[in-house]
């Protein structure tokens, strides 16, 4: 069972580093649907099956997209253990688009990657390719999904902000 300390140091770091990153924006004039575009993006992005990319893309949609870099990339990172989460699945997925099979575990991998750098690094590239192909497949309605359940509490955030805005 938490302690009442507990439940209110984990609350604090999410109203700290969340709720009032986005009330700020919200005072700067970004709207509820910019900023449920910006976490649904940094979402959708954060789950891309190549390790240490997400970063990147993250950063290149928020500045082709104009949106909020600190919000992105937040979301990014709160999703980084969907990314770990998904990985394999995602290049299992792939095998149906035409990857061929490749044994996943670790010291199957460095067995093989010794035999042969760069057969091993073409072996993998057909499953990251596989895998890539259906993230791309299954992220824009996982996106648009995150975006319309986002828009109504962001708006009742933003609404909430504005009412405390003026009562101080």
């Amino acid at each position: 069972m938490r302690q009442p300390a507990q439940a209110t140091a984990q609350r604090s770091w999410w109203k700290r580093h969340v709720v009032d990153l986005i009330v700020a924006q919200f005072r700067q004039g970004i709207t509820p649907e910019k900023i449920a575009l910006t976490v649904a993006l940094g979402c959708v992005l954060a789950t891309f099956p190549i390790l240490g990319s997400t970063t990147l893309l993250c950063t290149a949609a928020a500045l082709w997209l104009r949106l909020n870099q600190p919000i992105i990339q937040l979301a990014n990172y709160l999703c980084y253990p969907l990314q770990i989460l998904l990985l394999i699945p995602l290049y299992r997925a792939g095998e149906w688009l035409g990857a061929p099979h490749l044994a996943l575990s670790i010291p199957q991998l460095m067995e093989r990657f010794r035999a042969g750098p760069l057969q091993f690094i073409a072996d993998f590239a057909g499953i990251a390719l596989g895998g890539v192909g259906i993230w791309c497949l299954a992220a824009p309605p996982v996106g648009a999904a995150l975006y319309f359940i986002l828009r109504p509490p962001l708006r009742l955030l933003a609404i909430r902000s504005r009412r405390n805005a003026g009562n101080v």
